[in-house]
């Protein structure tokens, strides 16, 4: 029946007698359209600061990583790592030895997360690309180096200008602790600190690179590692990670875990999601505070025309019809300012994605606020907002009409 959108279309555009429900109305129109812009840029900006922190934390995690499922240490062996380098999304694999240790440098203490590696991982890591103080190596002919993290090394005072090693301390696993002498149970290496790195701050603070061999020297392991990590060729999509980590767990059995870069820091990614969701909720609510301007400005129009409504009625209109005329005429305010906001929104969004235009303050790892665009943030945007509007539309009709039944 289009009726009921004419005359709602008509008492849209119409001129009022009193003045101020148009002013109202127009409130209500930019304020929804205020809303859903934020609505779009935050999530907008979100997006980029996720995709940012997912992009650093690559640097650190590979696709996939293979482990024990329990204990600490294995040995991989067998023809299921042969198969993993034949395929073709495989870019590199590479052994690791990882553990928490007591370190020392000039005098200053601290605890570090020592992660030693094999050659493969020292030639083709991403760390590479994000050295600001010396130059990545862990040999210097037969002198073991270290990679520090930029906040370790300013809490320890690390330079790898100067030529102080690192002390690494870790206890005996064999040998029993000595009351006497405890320093007699404890084993220790010496590395010397070759670069800085700068990733995220969660990881410079805790993290670093030795060789595997001056772990397996510290901890007293012969061909034990800690995780095999597998990283896959840049592109390769979803599908074909599944499938590969799907076969390697099939391959490997129960006595291993596979896991892709998701599952190897699920809580950081959770908690990343739940932001977004908190974020959308609280401006959901913002906009639901905005859109109860629709309601006076409904109240109003309906008072303003009980003398049509009167008309409509004589002519056989029931209340159903005049329900659905305010109704859609509070909705329709709603959705013109949906539809401003969505053309605002999506504007300075994608100006800001692909110029840049508004900086980052001080120093840090990007230039200009990181945005990306998502169409469904945009489906989520439009079905929340035009959710509120027409349930805000609906109340003061329903409370009017509800006893003329």
């Amino acid at each position: 029946m289009r009726l009921a959108p004419f005359i709602a279309g008509r008492y849209l555009f119409a001129k009022k007698s009193h003045n101020v429900i148009n002013i109202i109305s127009a409130i209500s129109a930019i304020g929804m359209a205020i809303g859903t812009a934020a609505l779009i840029i935050i999530l907008s900006v979100y997006n980029g600061f996720d995709s940012l922190v997912r992009s650093m934390m690559g640097n650190v995690e590979p696709d996939l990583m293979i482990t024990p499922a329990e204990g600490k240490v294995f040995v991989p062996e067998g023809e299921t790592y042969d198969w993993i380098y034949d395929q073709p999304e495989v870019l590199n694999m590479c052994c690791t030895l990882n553990e928490d240790a007591f370190i020392t440098y000039n005098g200053k203490q601290g605890l570090a997360k020592v992660k030693g590696v094999d050659w493969i991982y020292e030639d083709e890591t991403p760390i590479k690309n994000h050295i600001y103080s010396g130059e990545f190596k862990l040999h210097n002919g037969d002198v073991e180096m270290a990679a520090v993290g930029a906040s370790l090394a300013y809490e320890l005072g690390i330079n790898p200008r100067f030529v102080s090693p690192i002390e690494i301390y870790f206890p005996s696993r064999t040998g029993r602790i000595s009351l006497s002498d405890p320093l007699s149970s404890v084993n220790s290496v010496k590395v010397f600190p070759s670069c800085l790195f700068s990733i995220a701050e969660d990881i410079d603070k805790e993290l670093m690179i030795v060789p595997i061999e001056t772990m397996k020297e510290l901890l007293k392991y012969d061909d034990e590692v800690s995780a095999v990590e597998i990283r896959l060729v840049p592109g390769t999509g979803t599908k074909d990670l599944k499938r590969i980590q799907k076969e390697i767990s099939e391959r490997l059995g129960d006595g291993y875990k596979v896991k892709d870069r998701y599952q190897q820091n699920e809580s950081l990614y959770r908690m990343m999601r739940y932001e977004k969701f908190a974020t959308y909720l609280i401006m959901i609510f913002i906009v639901i505070i905005i859109a109860f301007n629709i309601f006076g400005s409904l109240s109003m129009l309906m008072i303003e025309k009980a003398g049509d409504i009167e008309t409509l009625r004589s002519l056989g209109a029931r209340n159903s019809l005049i329900r659905k005329i305010f109704v859609l005429e509070g909705w329709m305010i709603s959705l013109a300012g949906l539809s401003g906001g969505l053309v605002t929104g999506i504007a300075f969004t994608l100006i800001q994605q692909y110029t840049g235009i508004i900086k980052m303050p001080g120093h840090f790892v990007v230039q200009a606020y990181p945005v990306i665009l998502s169409w469904s943030d945009i489906f989520l945007t439009v079905c929340g907002v035009s959710a509120i509007g027409y349930l805000i539309a609906l109340l003061p009709v329903h409370l009017r009409y509800r006893a003329k039944d």
